[in-house]
């Protein structure tokens, strides 16, 4: 925990002190130097108003897209890279989204995002059971990526492990335009087109975004649509209204699934045979809403309301093979879910005084609710295979939650402050089978959960470039819809019986800064689980989940960000995780799980979890002319609970080179992009538990990508 303090003596104060409350924690490498000095960015993730990250006893990580030097970062997971703690596995599977984990909470999914809480232009990407994706998001549109890690993500609710927000750019005066095209290996290419602009009362920012790609893997090939809008009125000199609509489809996304060490070995680039027997595949659209409503109800008080509605269908072909379908309780292998959503959050703040120093309080109230219709039916029609069967499962789903939270910021002496809050959570699970025969008796059920989550944090500023701080809280994650879905045992019913994951979480921390842009960011972490959520199996695509008892991520997560003169800047972070069962448990198969043939004992390591990643960039820049060369390695990672099999480690070099010309009242950046430049053959993500062996899903080996972007304004 030295760390900050070292790098201040090597790197020295700055000449100038800074202005309170200046925020140089989110200075983006490249930007003028004396915006990062003057800028001043809140950041969203800690619910305050008026506190940027570095005063806040918490790791909030920014990543600033206004300098707009993220051309070709085609997908968030890309943007997400070098953030300690972080781990953004791209699948090169559009099927089945990115495998996004924070201090090891979430490695378990093996589709979209469990275990955190997601958030896109202040609207949930996150279900109420837990489930989330970001699929539906471009980096076109986005103004800046908020990571918040630690215990301060529990004031999130359910399946807050940590917390990623996304938040689009906002309308300005006047008006501008952006255009993007890029174009890559294995037919790749994305084009896209922003507008955003308004007035005195009146600002906007419209988006469309069209990708495509043949797949870096047989059976991969992928197209999505999205489109986005924002609309923000003034109302008055107190208020805004910012409306919000989003629109996403994605159709016969290909999915080649997993592959065995031996197809991996024969062809990396090969699809599993069943992918193409079952026509693996899944189609995805979704639209949503939401409004925003802030108020200024006085000089110290604001009202901030939020409301939100969208509905989202999945249909998904499984690789399930015809004769596990002769059993009557078997489900299918096609799944189709149709669903709405929508909730609500109403926050209060006040600004004051307590005992004459400064005090931010905040309550709120959220209440979400997701309705879905689920059905299975089989993936074959005779000798046919891969197209929707006869029907063998029809339930009526729905899942909601009411939260109440509270927060405090006190900065009771010069030098210390503390930030404390608590949140209440009620989740109700609720199923109605209609499909209910001599043979498969009624499935129908219901569960609820409740839970309490305090988390508190102390600050010290001991200068006014550096900060050191302590925080502990206590955070839950229930089971998604999908993962009560099926039962570990391979019986009838949903898995109602499954319990929420309860953590407990301490992070030991230290913040620098200076006047020059250089910041470091420091610290200790562990969480220790009880009644940890884990993969049973994985077969034909479809997950059981079980509880394992006791687990434990703890670690230590460093970053530096320095400017080398006018023209160089070095970034690196450094993670170690070392997640662990602090249980050992038995493993069987069968119903019932009555006779154990493995048991995983005590200190084995979490599957899907790297303990160690690192990641390094340099970047030049001189007059119009940019490079890049960036450094990621992650180290191995165990597929399976025992740790029989694993995953090897790797190191990778990215190379960019771009370049701008000014034309008239526009700008044209144009840049070439070399991923994997050594051509490193590795794993980009893994399928925890694959009861085929089907553990490994490639990533891309060396790649060229191109691309221009044209930004035009008039003012």
């Amino acid at each position: 925990m030295f760390v900050a303090s070292v790098v201040a003596a090597l790197i020295g104060p700055g000449a100038v002190a800074a202005p309170p409350g200046t925020d140089r924690s989110v200075a983006t490498p490249g930007a003028d130097a004396s915006a990062e000095r003057l800028d001043r960015i809140v950041v969203e993730s800690t619910g305050l108003e008026r506190a940027p990250a570095f005063e806040v006893p918490a790791s909030v990580t920014v990543v600033d897209l206004r300098a707009g030097n993220d051309d070709a970062n085609a997908s968030v997971s890309e943007a997400l890279d070098g953030i300690p703690g972080v781990l953004a596995r791209e699948r090169q599977n559009y099927a089945q989204d990115t495998q996004l984990s924070i201090r090891g909470f979430g490695a378990r999914s093996t589709f979209g995002v469990r275990g955190l809480r997601l958030y896109a232009d202040g609207i949930p990407a996150t279900m109420p059971d837990g489930q989330g994706q970001i699929s539906h998001v471009s980096l076109l549109d986005a103004d800046r990526i908020e990571v918040m890690r630690g215990p301060f993500s529990a004031l999130y609710g359910n399946s807050s492990g940590g917390v990623v927000r996304i938040i689009g750019v906002d309308g300005l005066d006047g008006t501008d335009m952006r255009a993007q095209a890029t174009f890559g290996r294995d037919d790749g290419r994305t084009v896209g087109a922003r507008l955003r602009g308004g007035g005195e009362f009146v600002d906007y920012a419209v988006l469309a975004q069209r990708f495509a790609t043949d797949g870096y893997r047989d059976h991969g090939a992928a197209r999505r649509t999205l489109g986005n809008a924002r609309l923000q009125v003034a109302i008055g000199d107190a208020a805004t209204l910012r409306l919000v609509a989003n629109a996403f489809d994605a159709p016969d996304a290909q999915d080649p699934l997993g592959l065995t060490r031996a197809q991996l070995q024969a062809d990396p680039r090969q699809a599993a045979p069943a992918a193409t027997q079952f026509d693996t595949r899944k189609s995805v659209d979704q639209t949503q809403l939401g409004l925003v409503y802030e108020h200024a109800v006085s000089a110290d008080q604001t009202l901030r309301a939020m409301a939100y509605a969208g509905r989202r269908g999945v249909e998904q072909f499984l690789a399930l093979p015809v004769a596990a379908q002769a059993n009557p309780l078997n489900s299918g292998g096609v799944i189709d879910l149709a669903g709405r959503y929508g909730g609500t959050d109403w926050r209060w703040s006040w600004h004051t005084e307590l005992a004459r120093r400064p005090l931010e309080l905040s309550v709120g109230l959220a209440a979400d609710r997701q309705r879905q219709a689920r059905s299975g039916y089989e993936n074959f029609v005779g000798d046919r295979l891969g197209v929707r069967g006869g029907l063998r499962r029809d339930e009526r789903n729905e899942v909601g939650n009411v939260d109440r939270y509270a927060q405090a910021f006190w900065q009771f002496a010069d030098r210390w402050s503390l930030l404390a809050g608590a949140r209440h959570s009620a989740v109700r699970f609720e199923s109605r089978d209609r499909y209910v025969t001599a043979a498969n008796p009624d499935d129908s059920g219901r569960v609820d959960y409740r839970e309490t989550t305090p988390v508190a944090g102390l600050m010290f500023s001991p200068t006014q470039d550096l900060r050191w701080y302590v925080s502990a809280g206590r955070g839950f994650e229930t089971p998604t819809f999908n993962e009560i879905a099926y039962r570990a045992d391979g019986g009838a019913g949903l898995a109602f019986d499954l319990r929420p994951a309860v953590s407990r979480t301490v992070e030991v921390g230290a913040k620098w800064r200076s006047d020059n842009g250089a910041t470091v960011n420091a610290a200790l972490f562990r969480a220790d689980t009880d009644d940890e959520l884990a993969v049973a199996r994985n077969v034909g695509g479809r997950s059981s989940f079980r509880n394992v008892g006791a687990a434990r991520r703890a670690g230590i997560e460093a970053a530096l960000r320095v400017p080398l003169g006018e023209a160089w800047h070095l970034g690196a972070a450094y993670t170690r995780t070392d997640a662990t069962f602090r249980d050992g448990f038995a493993l069987c198969s069968g119903a019932g799980c009555t006779t154990p043939e493995t048991v995983v004992a005590a200190g084995t390591r979490i599957p899907g979890v790297a303990r160690d990643q690192m990641s390094a960039h340099v970047q030049w820049e001189a007059r119009d002319w940019t490079a890049v060369l960036e450094l990621e390695a992650v180290g191995d990672v165990t597929v399976n609970d025992t740790g029989s099999e694993r995953a090897a480690g790797y190191a990778l070099l990215h190379l960019e080179l771009a370049r701008q010309w000014r034309v008239g009242d526009g700008t044209l950046r144009g840049f070439v992009r070399v991923d994997n430049a050594l051509d490193r053959g590795h794993i980009g993500s893994v399928i925890v538990n694959e009861g085929n062996g089907r553990f490994f899903e490639p990533a891309l080996g060396r790649g060229v990508l191109v691309g221009a972007r044209w930004d035009w304004s008039a003012r």
